[in-house]
């Protein structure tokens, strides 16, 4: 490794850390408007028992990611989007903890993209530029990590709301036809049910003892949930409750439409899944087949030769 290639790294992540400390030196400068605005916004008259705790933690606040992770916002999803999937991936977490979160993952990545770029300067001697290049990616791919990551907690969770969606309809079903509420149903349900879905249930009835209406508290949980057969579970008991409909009947159809989806999902899942089987059947099996079909040929007509 070239002197001037070490130099040059160094000197890259001294500046780094400079740039760190100087901006969390410059966030700490507490401006007049910040210091009015606790006296002069409208007080929010929601109960304290439905609004979002903010769970950004002490160590979070110290390191000064919240401001980093709010600055980084412009390269990521809207703040909505990212309330959103949080809440279809069943974290409790703010949106400024999760940010902080994608700066801890980019920062992980660019001190390993930094390892790897000292480590091939010193046994290849590679030029700079692709050294710099290369640890420049490797912050991109721990950002984009940490949001994958989030997709994949969702993509689980989904999963799993569907596949006790079925039993949660059918319990509800039972119940109702037994003569109780939809209400007293769902109360039931939650208490004696484990899994998502029924976490969620204790969820919506938690809000409705504090106050919200159910019909709120059940179209909130379809809002969240963003799956339209959840959502038609939440409407057919929200319908229920208004018009008085039949709702034993509903649920039992709905439980019958997800257990067919679900169907359907698996025999899609077992065609793709056919297909990619024969992908070592053609490239690896098929071709090894071969070789020792004609290698005896071969060999018999180089001894005759």
């Amino acid at each position: 490794m070239t002197g001037w290639a070490a130099g040059a790294l160094a000197g890259l992540g001294v500046a780094l850390g400079v740039l760190v400390v100087l901006s969390r030196l410059r966030a700490r400068a507490v401006s007049l408007d910040e210091r009015l605005a606790p006296y002069l916004r409208p007080r929010d008259a929601t109960s304290t028992l439905l609004r979002e705790v903010s769970r950004t933690s002490a160590v979070v606040r110290l390191l000064g990611l919240h401001d980093i992770g709010a600055r980084l916002e412009r390269f990521g999803a809207p703040r909505e989007q990212v309330r959103r999937r949080l809440d279809r991936a069943g974290s409790a977490e703010s949106v400024d903890h999760f940010r902080a979160r994608q700066v801890v993952w980019t920062v992980a990545g660019l001190a390993a993209g930094l390892g790897l770029a000292l480590l091939l300067a010193a046994t290849r001697g590679a030029a700079v530029v692709p050294l710099v290049a290369l640890v420049i990616v490797a912050g991109g791919c721990g950002y984009v990590a940490c949001d994958q990551a989030l997709t994949l907690r969702v993509r689980r969770r989904e999963e799993r709301l569907l596949a006790e969606l079925p039993t949660i309809a059918e319990l509800l079903a039972l119940a109702v036809a037994a003569g109780e509420s939809p209400q007293a149903a769902l109360e039931r349900v939650a208490s004696t049910a484990r899994g998502e879905l029924a976490g969620e249930i204790r969820r919506m009835i938690a809000e409705v003892r504090a106050g919200a209406p159910v019909t709120a508290a059940l179209t909130a949980l379809a809002d969240r949930s963003g799956l339209p057969p959840l959502s038609r579970f939440a409407e057919g008991i929200v319908v229920a409750l208004e018009r008085g409909t039949p709702l034993a009947d509903v649920l039992r159809a709905q439980a019958r439409d997800v257990r067919e989806a679900g169907r359907r999902s698996l025999l899609e899942a077992g065609g793709r899944k056919e297909i990619l089987m024969m992908v070592p059947v053609v490239f690896l099996v098929l071709p090894v087949t071969v070789v020792f079909a004609v290698f005896p040929s071969l060999a018999t007509l180089r001894i005759g030769l």
